[in-house]
């Protein structure tokens, strides 16, 4: 049976400051690191100007004097899986008033709806993006009505850019919908989604038909495969949630999908977005790399291909090697309340592991935090440091926080590693340290080697050389061997067959 929760969690409100992609969180709990507050500093606002699109991103909405409620509710149409219930918005509205509203043209309150159709008789998946719209108001354009057939199978996804979305039924639909909110009162906090695991049994069974075939992943510029959603070299402390859905938004506040016609019918509309790990590896990792993701028709926008947060699950799961990421029992969306101090769950951990495609864990150290830590340091970092050739002149995803794609991955992974405490997991200092302007933009990022030189874990970045790096570690499934050479004062890196 699915779980359906319309209150909000108690004491795991972990804000997500610059997205998954840009994944640090703010807390109100107890019983967690300290460093966490140090994370809330990392990001303040995100603009992203991609393919000429601005995205706004959300702002810091602590408990400073108006603050915005970072509480709110969605309530789910009618039927959510049929063509008719894709059609009709979601209502936002503020699951306690009395923190006040709760409004979708507020970027620091937006929430975003994924949905994928598959056709099981032909394997053939596209995309379409519901729209929110506040509680009582209308679309600013109708919304496009996608077309079913007998055999077409619906996953919708969501997400958000406050504390907590709760999901609200509508005439029985989060029963109908299957929807998945989170564990015994206590919601995952920006993520949800209804019917994901009926979808994604059915596309993996046309995957094993030959009906659907997952793109290859091809070969990166750093010698590499090219990385997924569950590469640690791409994941931070929140892996898997959010959408890459847009959305335009009117001065009068109101909402309408995102497509060409309707940006020529609201010339003055302005686009919100929901940008998540799977934004940062489609429009800011995969381009530096050379690699491209896995895209589907968007029946809002003409049938434009885009990317989905699903087609990401599913090509991860066929062609991620090991070491793969998997959600953790660390995972500040998969912990739980217990009185003042938040506790793991490996319930709640495999829900949520359900709802992204990924194998449940059997016991505690399948999803160990532990691990998830040593392979963020063994396999994350050294692949950061050596791309820095590569992302070090990329696009930066927020130029007001760091002023390349390397400095902001650096920056990201150091929140990571505080947040998931993985210092006191590790017993390891924070092997990334930043180096700010006057502005607080990052403009230089070291990689510490914490290790005392044991083989396999970090390398040093200084400057423009790789310092201290020696020993082998697994990437992507290949062993690379580490060798820093005192003559050139660089590193020698080899992948398989392939030097660097």
């Amino acid at each position: 049976m699915p779980v359906q929760h319309e209150v909000s969690s108690k004491g795991v409100n972990m804000r997500k400051l610059h997205r998954s992609t840009f994944g640090t969180r703010s807390t109100r709990r107890r019983g967690f690191s300290p460093l966490v507050l140090i994370g809330v500093l990392v990001t303040v606002v995100i603009a992203l100007a991609v393919g000429g699109v601005f995205f706004l991103l959300p702002r810091l909405a602590s408990h400073a004097a108006g603050a915005v409620n970072g509480d709110c509710t969605l309530i789910v149409p009618a039927h959510p899986l049929s063509s008719a219930g894709l059609a009709t918005p979601y209502q936002l509205l503020a699951t306690n008033p009395d923190n006040g509203p709760c409004n979708e043209a507020n970027p620091d309150q937006s929430a975003f709806v994924q949905a994928a159709i598959l056709d099981t008789a032909t394997g053939k998946v596209s995309i379409y993006e519901p729209l929110v719209i506040d509680k009582g108001t209308r679309p600013a354009e109708p919304p496009v009505a996608p077309q079913l057939t007998a055999t077409s199978v619906v996953g919708v996804w969501f997400g958000f850019n406050g504390n907590n979305l709760t999901l609200r039924g509508s005439r029985g639909s989060l029963q109908e919908g299957n929807c998945v909110n989170g564990l015994a009162g206590s919601v995952f906090g920006q993520f949800a989604y209804c019917n994901a695991p009926d979808f994604f049994r059915a596309a993996n069974r046309a995957i094993a038909a030959g009906l659907l075939t997952p793109p290859a992943l091809g070969i990166a510029k750093d010698g590499l495969p090219c990385p997924t959603v569950r590469d640690f070299s791409v994941v931070d402390q929140d892996q898997s949630d959010n959408v890459q859905t847009q959305y335009l938004a009117t001065p009068d506040g109101r909402t309408a999908q995102f497509s060409a016609t309707n940006q020529q019918n609201l010339p003055d509309a302005t686009v919100l977005a929901n940008p998540s790990d799977n934004a940062l590896l489609s429009n800011f990792i995969d381009p530096a790399l050379g690699c491209q993701s896995w895209q589907a028709p968007d029946l809002v926008n003409s049938g434009n291909m885009v990317p989905a947060l699903p087609l990401d699950e599913l090509q991860a799961a066929t062609n991620q090697r090991a070491p793969i990421a998997l959600v953790p029992l660390t995972d500040p969306m998969t912990l739980i309340a217990d009185g003042n101090q938040t506790v793991q769950s490996l319930a709640k951990t495999n829900l949520y592991r359900q709802g992204v495609d990924q194998m449940p864990a059997n016991d505690r150290q399948q999803a160990s935090g532990t691990s998830y830590c040593r392979n963020l340091v063994r396999t994350g970092l050294p692949r950061l440091a050596m791309d820095k050739q590569l992302t070090i002149n990329a696009t930066t995803p927020n130029a007001a926080m760091a002023n390349s794609l390397f400095t902001f991955l650096a920056m990201r992974f150091q929140a990571s590693y505080m947040n998931l405490n993985c210092q006191q997991l590790l017993g390891q200092p924070n092997p990334v340290h930043t180096q700010t302007d006057a502005n607080g933009v990052v403009i230089a990022a070291t990689i510490n080697d914490t290790t005392g030189g044991n083989p396999g874990l970090a390398c040093s970045v200084n400057g423009t050389v790789l310092v201290g790096c020696a020993g082998t570690t697994t990437i992507n499934g290949q062993t690379c061997t580490f060798a820093f050479d005192n003559r050139t004062r660089q590193v020698n890196i080899q992948c398989g067959t392939t030097a660097r």
